[in-house]
């Protein structure tokens, strides 16, 4: 295992904070800050739900992206390797071996059922180009994709995308990707909210956001679907984070650039509710609707409306934007383990990644298929792998030690308080996490 502290990684190193940031960004920002959080926003105290999610976002971001990042800095390797490097300083390499399979697994697993429904976003997108989808109703266009092998051609085309990028040169590839797409999804998502502002009745889904209900501070379900909010938003999971850690330079500052992560997925999140839930309340839809808002609600909205296509076409083309770049990171944090450990050649690591993601995809194309999938994965196995990540980085290898990591580049002494809220608030987070995940049948 390369370990010293000046060597690249064999897969090279991100150019600049920025492209690390920016990577780390479109990692962060997924489908969860499109259709999950204006939902959340509204329903749970409008601008009072901020508090506790602001309050979450800084926490894990200060002490889980922080750690995450550092472990595949030090380790100069992702997710099979960072636990081996843990563990190892407890000579317990082989069980940490073993253990780092578990958040790989929900990496790809995720990454399986991801693709599917960005094939879906693709199609919904080539749809609004073509005006298909806006003949007949949205839901008689949504099944024709979403039934037993509906949408081969769309899930393949989703991977061989990713599978493109990521040949294209690994952080070269992840890099130029991001900086192209994640810009360009403000940017749309902007575009979106100044639009909707204008509609007639768009004032109820202001109010809906913004007016605060102080008295859903005193709910603990506000809370819980809060932490769980911030939690799965910022991509903690054990594994893709260490992946793109691994790649990191070590004159970057890591506390510095997982705050400015978290924050820049914070106003992703928000762009999102300004642009989708003013025009959900100008039409009178149900806010409630979840993922189907996305493609049932939303095209029935674009029809009524004067340059509809126009804006179906910038909606659909920045969820794949940010779809696109969650995805890459899932699959780059697969592929470099599986360098890693078997030695095997990154076109071949790729090019198995992408062919096993889509075997696996054909079979639970059926929305009740992928969605049972999906929740097995997030509310299980993610959860499981962030909470070995955590006791991994903090406990297993220790403060002493990752401190070390975290002050290379940073250039302030990191805040005394620093070990009391990693281990002993956010380590004992991640398990309440899982435990409310069961619970709660998913709070992310």
């Amino acid at each position: 295992m390369n370990t010293s502290p000046d060597s690249p990684h064999k897969n090279g190193n991100f150019s600049s904070n920025f492209g690390f940031i920016i990577a780390c960004v479109g990692s962060a920002v997924g489908l969860g800050n499109i259709w999950m959080f204006p939902y959340r926003l509204g329903q749970y105290g409008g601008a009072a739900f901020l508090i506790p999610y602001l309050l979450f976002v800084f926490l894990f971001g200060w002490v889980g992206l922080s750690a995450e990042f550092a472990i595949g800095r030090r380790a100069r390797t992702g997710t099979l390797g960072a636990y081996e490097y843990c563990f190892e300083s407890r000579g317990k390499k082989k069980l940490g071996s073993i253990l780092g399979w578990i958040p790989l697994l929900g990496s790809l697993g995720i990454a399986i059922g991801y693709a599917i429904i960005i094939g879906w976003v693709v199609r919904s997108c080539y749809g609004s180009i073509t005006g298909e989808i806006f003949v007949g109703e949205a839901k008689e266009f949504f099944s024709q994709a979403t039934g037993d092998f509906g949408s081969l051609f769309w899930n393949a085309l989703v991977i061989i995308l990713v599978c493109w990028i990521l040949l294209a040169g690994t952080t070269k590839g992840i890099e130029k990707a991001s900086r192209v797409m994640m810009p360009l999804f403000f940017v749309l998502f902007l575009v979106l909210a100044i639009w909707v502002a204008f509609l007639p009745g768009a004032k109820e889904g202001y109010e809906f956001l913004l007016i605060p209900k102080w008295d859903a501070l005193l709910r603990s379900d506000t809370w819980v679907m809060a932490m769980g909010q911030a939690f799965f938003s910022l991509s903690i999971t054990g594994s893709g984070m260490i992946v793109y850690g691994a790649y990191l330079d070590k004159s970057a500052d890591i506390p510095s650039a997982s705050l400015r992560t978290a924050l820049f997925d914070t106003i992703a999140a928000l762009l999102a509710a300004f642009a989708i839930m003013p025009a959900v309340f100008a039409f009178h839809i149900d806010a409630t609707s979840g993922p189907s808002l996305m493609f049932l609600t939303l095209p029935g909205i674009f029809k009524q409306i004067p340059m509809g296509q126009v804006f179906s076409i910038f909606f659909f083309v920045s969820v794949i934007f940010a779809g696109i770049t969650s995805l890459i990171n899932m699959f780059e944090a697969v592929i470099e383990s599986w360098q890693h450990r078997f030695s095997i050649p990154r076109k071949a690591a790729v090019l198995l990644c992408g062919a096993l993601t889509l075997l696996v995809g054909i079979f639970i194309e059926a929305e009740p298929k992928v969605g049972s999938w999906m929740d097995f994965v997030s509310i299980i196995i993610v959860p499981i792998g962030a909470v070995l990540g955590a006791i991994s980085v903090y406990y297993i290898l220790g403060y002493d030690k990752i401190k070390e990591e975290l002050q290379i580049g940073h250039p302030k002494p990191l805040s005394k308080s620093y070990p009391i809220f990693a281990k002993y608030i956010y380590v004992p987070l991640t398990i309440i996490v899982l435990v409310l995940g069961l619970c709660f049948h998913g709070i992310g």
